[in-house]
């Protein structure tokens, strides 16, 4: 008879639909541990009192209608501690899932590494991470649901490694638990440090979810990540006429409006399905950069922007937004899925901290990252583009812009401070510069205007749902590209724009 499986894996699962891996690879005894009890003998009532047989349950089951490989702790299970046997059931799973290309969902447990096994399990780490690895470079997706408690080894390994992580409310999260770090050091880890929301606080967590809420945020999430992407329906798109022009201050004026349609309006008007990354996945956290999975009108893709709240004016990333930004577009790459970055920003974050944490090599690094994508990519000017806050989302396949959107190395007034020593200047430097949309398009740098008339705050959900219509063509004309042909083609399209000026 096959191990029962955790409750929680009976929760996930669709009626049936559940089958399981590994059931003949189980713990022995290597060293011959004998400790106040002989191992053996704890191996023993272990498997008397636990629901399975080893400290994880490996298997494949349907997660609303979606195939998955499942990887689950048992906690009744030693602690479900990581021992030889259960690295060696991870590593077989996620092996299998790439053989049979399915996702992985894990759902660690833990104490950590199995201390009668000692060193051989301990180094069991390095497998399962490379095992992880491998899933990831066959590009399939890996969800992870931390649960009380997650420490040690599992954490910094298989419970770390996800492209989305997901925690449960009041989980006990930390490489050392309190107890060990008492003992070993004389000093208690501040109270609230190695929580779920702590974490979710800093970065490291997507979102805290209950256990009775964690079938639908799965679920969400492989409605993205787990199909190919579709070809979308044609879709009119209206563009701006070639022989339009926009006023420079016109734009800059009416894109500081704050009852202009935002990120959040865009996404309401073309956005299904989204699952938000909360951080940086390294510590850092800054709610003004907005990135997601999502379907763009039905077209399964990652969405990163900085999001402006309502009432006000573009939003500045910090180190840790450009950081997010970052994450968003590795998953992009490593699942295939299209990338949309959305432009509306003041520029990025000014501040000692923002310096301190290296700003400017974050905007370096977006830059490098999303000028090197293998995924299709694909920006919108939406509003405000100031500074290295908006070209930071610049260099992608094909770059869409509203009517009244604009781009400049800095804001009119400070550029007229700059060259001036007054901010009177602004609206001169706004037409000389060549920021706004007709302007950009004439020289190579935006493909594609789309009006934003009448005023904004008039048509708000038209405009939106006329730039996302926009945005679905441009995605789906990408995606049937070769990838290596439209890599290459990005990279000259940025080499011409100052090439074509040099020769004229």
């Amino acid at each position: 008879m096959a191990p029962a499986p955790p409750a929680l894996v009976h929760a996930l699962a669709d009626e049936g639909s559940l089958e399981a891996w590994g059931s003949e690879i189980v713990s022995g005894d290597p060293l011959g541990f004998v400790d106040r009890k002989p191992y053996v003998e704890r191996l023993a009532d272990a498997r008397a009192t636990a629901p399975g047989d080893e400290a994880v349950w490996t298997g494949r089951a349907r997660v609303d209608g979606h195939a998955c490989a499942i990887i689950a702790s048992d906690f009744d299970f030693l602690a479900g501690t990581m021992g030889i046997a259960a690295g060696e059931r991870i590593c077989r799973a996620f092996d299998r899932a790439i053989a049979e290309r399915l996702p992985v969902v894990g759902l660690p447990a833990s104490g950590g590494t199995r201390m009668q096994e000692g060193t051989p399990a301990f180094v069991q780490m390095a497998a399962v991470s490379a095992a992880v690895r491998r899933l990831r470079d066959a590009r399939l997706p890996y969800l992870v649901y931390l649960r009380h408690p997650t420490t040690g080894g599992v954490l910094a390994s298989w419970g770390s490694l996800g492209h989305l992580t997901f925690a449960e409310p009041g989980a006990l999260i930390g490489l050392t638990g309190p107890r060990v770090i008492a003992a070993m050091t004389g000093q208690a880890m501040p109270e609230g440090v190695q929580t779920a929301e702590n974490l979710h606080a800093h970065g490291i967590i997507d979102a805290v979810v209950a256990p009775d809420g964690i079938r639908r945020v799965l679920a969400t999430a492989l409605d993205v990540l787990a199909p190919p992407a579709p070809h979308p329906p044609e879709v009119p798109v209206l563009q701006l006429p070639d022989d339009a022009a926009v006023d420079p201050w016109e734009a800059v004026e009416r894109s500081r409006r704050t009852d202009r349609p935002g990120v959040r309006e865009l996404v309401a008007a073309c956005a299904s399905q989204v699952t938000r990354l909360s951080g940086d996945g390294v510590g850092g956290r800054d709610d003004g950069c907005f990135a997601a999975l999502a379907r763009v009108q039905g077209i399964p893709s990652v969405v990163v922007a900085a999001d402006r709240p309502p009432g006000q004016r573009g939003a500045s990333l910090t180190a840790a937004g450009f950081r997010t930004a970052r994450r968003a577009m590795s998953l992009a790459d490593e699942l295939g899925l299209p990338l949309v970055t959305i432009i509306d920003t003041a520029g990025a974050a000014i501040s000692a901290q923002s310096e301190e944490e290296g700003l400017a090599a974050e905007v370096a690094r977006c830059l490098a990252e999303l000028s090197a994508l293998r995924a299709p990519t694909l920006s919108l000017l939406f509003g405000e583009g100031t500074g290295g806050g908006a070209v930071a989302f610049l260099p992608a396949d094909r770059v869409v812009a509203c009517e009244h959107a604009w781009l400049a190395p800095i804001a009119p007034e400070g550029a007229s401070e700059i060259l001036h020593r007054t901010t009177d200047k602004a609206p001169e430097l706004a037409s000389a510069q060549a920021i706004a949309s007709t302007d950009l398009r004439r020289l190579g740098i935006v493909d594609v205007v789309v009006p934003d008339r009448p005023e904004p705050g008039e048509e708000g959900a038209t405009f939106a749902a006329r730039v996302a219509a926009t945005a679905a063509a441009e995605i789906g004309a990408l995606s049937t590209q070769d990838p290596d042909a439209r890599a290459k083609a990005r990279a000259q399209r940025w080499l011409h724009v100052a090439q074509r000026l040099l020769a004229a």
